[in-house]
């Protein structure tokens, strides 16, 4: 690979870390060219991007763009590293780990790290931690029925006051007749 090359890759990385705020350093060794190519179609119908790339020039890249903010993650950048790049924090991490099941007991691919909206999680046993991550629509659901539950139920109250004071009121019209 030439300089021209190398600049290429780099560039490309860049504009993939720029663009996702969630990616997931693998490692992908020891796997067939079968089980690769069927890891990409997983990743491609799931909305994921897989690259391949030399740890050097994942490394320029990062360092490129911010080199303390992404400082946590040099230390997994070793020997074959997939990238995988998502919308959705948990969408890797669901991907691998249906993966490995459907493989009958695969090791592989294994969590080196993921950097998720600016944390860095390293290790394959953080893959767990990762599946169980909520979505920001999800969080976002949540807070939103916790705030309407208490409205909801004033509105009910105050509804019921309106059917209690109609019966009182009818009650009070009868004894008067």
């Amino acid at each position: 690979m030439n300089k021209d090359q190398k600049n290429e890759v780099i560039e490309l990385l860049k504009d993939k870390f720029k663009e996702y705020n969630n990616f997931y350093v693998t490692n992908t060794e020891s796997l067939t060219v079968e089980q690769v190519g069927k890891l990409r179609r997983i990743c491609f119908d799931k909305n994921v991007e897989m690259k391949v790339a030399k740890n050097t020039l994942i490394k320029k890249a990062l360092e490129s763009i911010d080199s303390s903010r992404f400082s946590g993650m040099y230390e997994s950048l070793n020997g074959v590293t997939a990238l995988m790049f998502s919308e959705n924090a948990k969408a890797p991490a669901m991907i691998i780990t249906e993966f490995r099941k459907e493989g009958k007991g695969l090791e592989k691919p294994t969590l080196k790290a993921a950097f998720i909206d600016g944390d860095v999680f390293e290790g394959d046993d953080q893959l767990k931690a990762l599946v169980s991550l909520k979505s920001k629509q999800d969080l976002i659901g949540e807070i939103i029925g916790l705030l309407q539950s208490p409205a909801k139920n004033v509105i009910s109250g105050l509804n019921a006051g309106n059917k209690l004071a109609g019966l009182i009121k009818a009650l009070e019209d009868r004894a008067a007749n």
